[in-house]
């Protein structure tokens, strides 16, 4: 109860910081009804829905999760770094030894990586208590995790490598897939998702469209500005199964205004337990935009960021209104919450019966 009414009081305060801007009304229900769902969820005896946040760097990206979170009606929760068996770190970052001379994982190490996945590490520590876990968007992944290992790309400005934080996700991701544990993969979220599953990376998509003689055209990316910033870029998103998690969400056959940011995608789920249930067609060649597990009750992915989409109308940015509504965001981390509950009805079901 106290934790309960810990959450109350921050959830108030959150309303009061924005109870004096503009279209405060439709904030305000979203955030009364997350109210309510912990309520209902206390009084039924089920406890709060804690959503993991999966570990990084980036303090800026766990702000605008734990707001979609909290809106949706769980708690946000930071994990804990996840290590693998055997693997020495310097502090939190993991040892140079294992690295190449681009940062990425060497060989040998990745292949004992996906062969362990989380078995012998700390797993278990850091998913105490967790209902669901959100994978957040950044970086490009050692190309040496996948499948079927690729050489690094080549491009000297997208070498933004964070091995350590690749192999923290990919445990974890493993873990949630073998266990069931709902999960919800925002743009590297999504590709992580992919990565696991077995499915390769397009590494660079102008590369792509240009050994394709097209036109990616910034859609998936914006171009840098003056200052050598680059903005998140709305576009339209094409739902392709209406037998899928992201139909359910969503109920329309497009995705209007989907806030993208990513040079990297899922190039295909071939052979894998994949399905790819929304796509772009770019100059006329496709990007895979949502993609799901068919063997696991909830693990949605997803090539935006419904996150920031719910940011921009949190904070009214001036072009908030080129991006998806703050509902239609919202919902995304609500299905979440909502599979969360079913996950533990389930398992205490079982638990029951044993």
């Amino acid at each position: 109860m106290l934790l309960f009414i810990s959450i109350f009081a921050f959830e108030m305060m959150e309303i009061t910081m924005i109870c004096d801007s503009k279209n405060t009304c439709l904030k305000i229900v979203l955030l009364m009804q997350g109210l309510l769902l912990w309520w209902s969820c206390a009084c039924a005896g089920d406890g709060i829905v804690r959503v993991g946040m999966a570990w990084q760097r980036q303090a800026y990206n766990y702000d605008r999760v734990a707001r979609s979170i909290i809106a949706a009606g769980g708690v946000p929760v930071i994990l804990e770094q996840t290590r693998p068996a055997g693997f020495d770190y310097d502090g939190e970052n993991l040892s140079t030894i294992y690295l190449d001379e681009n940062g990425i994982l060497l060989q040998q190490y990745a292949t004992i990586v996906k062969k362990l996945t989380y078995h012998g590490s700390n797993i278990e520590q850091v998913m105490d208590g967790i209902d669901a876990v959100v994978f957040l968007g950044g970086g490009d992944f050692s190309p040496t995790l996948m499948r079927v290992p690729q050489p690094w790309h080549g491009i000297e400005a997208e070498r933004n490598y964070d091995t350590t934080r690749d192999l923290s996700e990919y445990l974890t991701m493993a873990y949630c897939l073998d266990n069931d544990i709902p999960v919800l993969g925002l743009c590297r979220g999504m590709q992580l998702l992919g990565i696991v599953s077995g499915a390769p990376l397009i590494q660079d998509l102008k590369t792509y469209f240009d050994l394709l003689g097209k036109d990616e055209g910034a859609v998936h990316r914006s171009i840098r500005d003056e200052q050598g910033n680059r903005h998140y870029t709305p576009h339209d998103v094409r739902i392709i199964d209406t037998h899928s998690l992201l139909w359910e969400i969503v109920r329309d056959s497009v995705i209007t205004g989907v806030p993208s940011w990513h040079h990297q995608a899922v190039e295909n789920v071939d052979d894998t337990r994949l399905k790819v249930t929304a796509i772009t067609l770019t100059d006329g060649v496709k990007v895979i935009e949502a993609i799901e597990r068919t063997d696991k009750a909830f693990a949605l992915g997803v090539q935006f960021h419904p996150e920031e989409a719910i940011r921009k109308h949190l904070d009214e940015d001036n072009d908030a209104k080129s991006f998806m509504q703050l509902y239609q965001g919202v919902n995304y981390f609500k299905a979440l919450v909502n599979a969360a509950l079913e996950h533990r009805k389930k398992s205490s079901l079982t638990h029951s019966k044993q």
